[in-house]
């Protein structure tokens, strides 16, 4: 089990700050229904702030646990209904430049990889799985679970400050409707 050693922190509504497109209402593009985050956005949507160039997106930030140092890992059920595609469901967030992040997992055509390669899951629609990720700060790697088993390790980007992200946040190529679905969301460290 890939938690195993780590200890539960709490999270709550409150460490949830969730980005949408900054002229619509939330309720246009999230809902939270019987333990279940849908989050959704079309491409052509705005973005999450008027002065923002990135592409749409409805993330959830997990706040009040942005860290720097020691091993951190998330924990989610995720879902991805067919036909989103060209779209990053989870991220790390922090590198050092040019990047901006330590971790994306984007799904194109069905397959869930690791930024555009490797392929980490290559049919992922319409089915739950469970993703771990850990990340060691200190050793500079990060490790992808799915449904329990290790699917990659990568190094880190640099970077001094992370904290972790999930929802739909549109990449090149990206499908009109980006949906993904999220439960049971953790985050943990190793004490």
């Amino acid at each position: 089990d890939p938690t195993h050693g780590f200890t539960e922190l709490p999270l709550n509504t409150s460490n949830y700050q969730i980005q949408k497109p900054y002229n619509l209402p939330l309720c246009n593009r999230y809902s939270f229904v019987n333990g279940v985050h849908k989050l959704w956005v079309y491409s052509t949507d705005k973005p999450l702030s008027k002065s923002s160039p990135t592409k749409p997106r409805t993330e959830i930030s997990i706040t009040g646990y942005n860290y720097s140092s020691n091993v951190w890992q998330f924990e989610g059920y995720g879902y991805v209904p067919c036909g989103t595609s060209g779209v990053c469901i989870m991220q790390v967030l922090g590198a050092s430049p040019p990047h901006a992040t330590t971790l994306q997992l984007r799904v194109y055509n069905g397959s869930l990889s690791y930024y555009r390669d490797p392929i980490l899951v290559p049919n992922v629609y319409d089915k739950w799985f469970r993703l771990n990720v850990i990340h060691d700060v200190n050793a500079s790697t990060v490790k992808i679970y799915i449904d329990g088993t290790l699917k990659y390790e990568a190094a880190g980007r640099g970077g001094n400050s992370y904290h972790f992200k999930f929802g739909v946040y549109g990449q090149i190529n990206e499908s009109y409707y980006m949906e993904s679905c999220w439960k049971d969301i953790k985050v943990l460290k190793k004490m």
